[in-house]
């Protein structure tokens, strides 16, 4: 393996070594959370620690920060390595460096997003980052795979990133209204879908993705009649 291959491979690696192992805490405390509320609505004892609402809290916080900074890694590895190949930056100066102001942009507009208090800051704060997002996952180099959206990692990666990012944005909210928490609940549990479909398209394209030095060869391959050159 060559340097290249290590960065390409670093979009997996973070996933399985931090993002995934998170995703199961968050989801204990979340689950501990409501046993604890439901047990203290029904005035029973609960072995349940009052910091566990705290520490999902918190967690979930992280969570969406790690996961949004991935799909950035996710997309950015084949931005750049798209703009180094085909020396964009030769051809279109312009656009390379609205691709380098994009990236800074959607992380510090993600930087802001936690430290907004007012809830019009968050929407605004929270609107710009998943814009930013989506703006960066249509440049070229971007495996979408959209005639496939239904099986595609890229398409319920973002999809993923982007309730996570809401998550957030809602959560001072979830302490005000009861509507608020089940929308909570609902857009995360529909995240956590996403997340398992992850596991699965991530295994399958990794199968995909040839070594650096192997790529002239598979990409000359006709993958609709499952046939290489000899």
């Amino acid at each position: 393996m060559e340097f290249a291959d290590w960065l390409r491979l670093m979009h997996p690696i973070l996933a399985v070594v931090v993002v995934f192992p998170s995703i199961g805490m968050v989801t204990y405390f979340a689950w501990q959370t409501r046993q604890r509320r439901l047990k203290t609505k029904a005035k029973e004892k609960t072995k349940i620690p009052p910091t566990v609402g705290s520490e999902h809290v918190n967690l979930g916080r992280w969570l969406t920060g790690a996961v949004t900074g991935l799909a950035i890694l996710g997309v950015g590895h084949p931005i750049f390595k798209h703009i180094v190949t085909n020396q964009v930056w030769a051809e279109a100066p312009f656009r390379v460096a609205f691709i380098v102001a994009m990236f800074v942009l959607t992380l510090a507009t993600l930087v802001f997003l936690y430290r907004a208090r007012s809830k019009t800051w968050r929407i605004v704060f929270a609107a710009l980052t998943i814009a930013g997002l989506w703006i960066l996952g249509s440049q070229d180099g971007v495996f979408r795979r959209t005639s496939e959206w239904y099986i595609s990692h890229y398409y319920y990666g973002m999809a993923a990133a982007t309730l996570m990012i809401v998550s957030l944005a809602i959560l001072p909210e979830i302490y005000k209204s009861l509507s608020w928490r089940r929308t909570h609940i609902i857009l995360n549990c529909i995240a956590l879908v996403f997340f398992m479909v992850q596991g699965i398209t991530g295994t399958r394209d990794l199968l995909e993705i040839p070594l650096s030095w192997q790529e002239p060869y598979i990409y000359s391959c006709d993958f609709a009649a499952k046939s290489c050159p000899e």
